[in-house]
């Protein structure tokens, strides 16, 4: 890098193996593990299959942590996979990688959440809708900016002020994901202890029940039980974008991976115990009874203590979600930070504040990309695409790992080699071609968004040697 283009600061180190462990466990925990509960009993399978899906599909983000683990050994930048990429397969993977992510994954994502914590605000405090005589107002017939605006009003002002902490320094951003994802844990825990002593007897609703679902077997089981890992690795999500803050922690080659794998275990543990607690409480069948629009969760922390236990699920679903929704807006814009250090992005997101020692400029390019698509509505249709792309991702970085393990690149350690990485390999590509069978149209976008950015890259590269 040339005199020009390098940033006056650079980012500071402040994050130890305590708060990076939290940062994962924080990234990960959001709505996932109080919504799958009801699609996945509708699947027919018994609790015992449901639990081994929650537990296997905890392996299978365990696997993917070790292979990254493997790649975080040969750099201590920020980046994430923007950065393994590039020191495994060359800049052009990388940044195909780092540009879907910079357009669909990352701000969709926190998009997303955005949206379901003013839902969530939304459910216990009715929200006024200031612009709802707009609300039939549309661009292109699918997109409605005015509607449920009190809800994005509010999913809004969660990224600003999320976005403002955050641009205050590492160290601050860091001691308040540290303290939420305590609460997070805590709350949990209160639910996992609650739900494992219920002993009373389970409150049927003969209107809300729905007649018993025959278990499946043969092809139909495997069948379902893949339905119910897909269900699982939504609530798994997101653990990859702690990469993205290596720049920010202490001894990144030895606290990064432990935070990963330690995170990860913790995350695997309280996710199976707290289905394991939904079922103790209500049988299946009522569980299959819930509304597709209700919170599992919810149901069964009413059954429990009645009112009290809803607003108390309520709170937690509100902490649950804006962790998410703080660490996501914390990890996603180091990569575009890296990545206009290489000069594979514009060059202002490589900025640092002078104070701060934030990448600032891209927290706010972050965020008002984020609210574009909060106002347009658009990002459940995204979302849906993420786990499908990350997987593609996961598949190549189980590649890389294999490759430069064998060429001595990788000169440490790594965990359960070479099985783990050809598991991951394998299981990346069946749910990859099965994705693509199943949901076609959506997989075709998903996979138009990364070849967008073949011409960009070029651009780029242009740009690097003019």
């Amino acid at each position: 890098m040339n005199e020009k283009t390098k940033p006056e600061a650079s980012l500071r180190r402040t994050l130890g193996l305590f708060a990076s462990t939290l940062m994962v466990v924080g990234i990960v925990i959001g709505s996932g593990v109080f919504k799958k509960i009801v699609p996945m009993s509708q699947t027919g399978l018994d609790e015992s299959s449901i639990l081994m899906a929650w537990a296997l599909a905890g392996v299978i983000s365990l696997f993917g942590a070790f292979t990254v683990s493997a790649l975080a050994s040969l750099t201590e930048e920020s980046g994430g996979f923007y950065e393994y990429f590039r020191l495994s397969f060359g800049n052009f993977l990388a940044f195909v990688s780092g540009w879907a992510d910079f357009i669909i994954i990352s701000p969709a994502a926190i998009a997303a959440l955005a949206f379901l914590f003013g839902e969530i605000i939304n459910s216990f405090f009715l929200l006024a809708n200031p612009l709802d005589a707009w609300k039939d107002f549309s661009i292109l017939g699918f997109i409605f900016p005015f509607a449920n605006s009190g809800v994005k009003l509010a999913g809004i002002a969660a990224i600003m002020v999320l976005t403002g902490i955050n641009s205050l320094g590492s160290r601050e951003s860091g001691v308040f994901n540290s303290i939420i994802t305590s609460a997070k844990i805590g709350g949990i825990l209160v639910l996992i202890v609650v739900g494992i002593s219920y002993t009373g007897p389970e409150v049927l609703n003969e209107s809300s029940l729905i007649d018993t679902v025959q278990e499946p077997s043969g092809m139909l089981f495997f069948s379902a039980f893949f339905a119910a890992m897909l269900s699982a690795f939504w609530a798994y999500n997101g653990w990859e974008t702690a990469t993205n803050i290596s720049g920010e922690i202490i001894n990144p080659k030895r606290n990064l991976p432990l935070a990963l794998m330690i995170g990860l275990s913790l995350v695997a543990l309280m996710y199976t115990l707290l289905n394991y607690s939904y079922m103790n409480v209500l049988s299946l069948d009522q569980l299959r009874a819930v509304d597709e629009n209700q919170i599992g969760a919810l149901v069964v922390a009413e059954t429990l203590l009645g009112t009290y236990g809803k607003v108390m699920l309520v709170i937690l679903l509100v902490i649950c979600v804006f962790g998410a929704l703080n660490s996501n807006v914390v990890t996603a814009p180091r990569k575009f930070y890296r990545m206009a250090q290489e000069g594979f992005l514009f060059s202002h997101l490589q900025k640092v504040h002078p104070k701060f020692r934030t990448p600032h400029i891209s927290l706010i390019y972050m965020m008002i990309f984020s609210i574009v698509l909060l106002i347009s509505g658009s990002f459940e249709i995204l979302t849906n695409m993420v786990i499908f792309l990350n997987f593609i991702f996961y598949g190549l970085l189980a590649f890389a790992v294999l490759k430069l393990k064998r060429n001595g690149t990788i000169k440490t350690r790594v965990v359960g080699y070479p099985f783990i990485p050809l598991a991951l390999l394998f299981f990346s590509i069946v749910l990859s071609i099965n994705t693509i069978w199943v949901q076609p149209e959506q997989s075709l976008v998903g996979l138009l968004f990364i070849f967008s950015g073949v011409p960009v890259y070029y651009y780029f590269k242009k740009q690097k040697t003019a």
